[in-house]
């Protein structure tokens, strides 16, 4: 029988050696990539939002480009009707699918505000000045909130693989690497060419 000493200064190690082994940080650092992804996907349905109000200015304007308000009208509900959760953080090909969507979004974008190259009163109207304000504001929301997320990812990933906390990563939680996002829109990666 172990003796009350004995036990007063087991007690202590234990807690000590477990808690070196990632048995707190492990929760902590899946709750932080979860968080940072939430923060993602409320920027892009901050995107959504805006998009059938800036369409619904444009069509005030811009009668002939239908095939382009159509487009964007498409790649939106294409884009909030992909849904990853939390759970799906570590599956490659549920993100890649969620960042292609968003992908076309982005491009259906692009094209709808070149519209306003053809129509000198949409330029000036403070209503589209304004929406467009708002989505190039959201992009850059979106490039942060996604850097925000690679990094928490990469985080988790490193504590998961990294001695102590790999003792208790594989041994209490099974934990599996988180999936980082990754730019599928074609071209992502070449800086765009602007000539006058």
């Amino acid at each position: 029988m172990i003796d009350r000493r004995r036990l007063a200064l087991l007690a202590p190690l234990a807690a000590i050696s477990l808690s070196a082994c990632g048995v707190n940080a492990i929760p902590t650092g899946q709750e932080n990539v979860k968080a940072k992804w939430a923060q993602v996907e409320n920027q892009y349905q901050r995107r959504a939002d805006l998009i059938p109000n800036l369409v619904a200015t444009v069509k005030g304007y811009a009668k002939h480009e239908q095939s382009t308000l159509e487009g964007v009208t498409q790649a939106r509900a294409r884009a909030t009707s992909i849904n990853v959760s939390a759970d799906d953080l570590q599956d490659p090909a549920k993100l890649q699918q969620y960042s292609q969507a968003q992908g076309q979004l982005s491009a259906a974008l692009g094209r709808l505000l070149s519209v306003q190259e053809n129509y000198p009163d949409l330029k000036a109207d403070q209503n589209f000045l304004a929406l467009q304000s708002q989505l190039e504001g959201t992009e850059n929301r979106i490039a942060v909130a996604r850097n925000d997320y690679n990094q928490a990812v990469q985080q988790y990933n490193t504590m998961i693989r990294t001695f102590p906390d790999v003792i208790g990563a594989k041994i209490i939680y099974g934990a599996k690497p988180m999936t980082p996002y990754h730019a599928t829109t074609p071209g992502a990666e070449t800086a765009p060419k602007v000539s006058f």
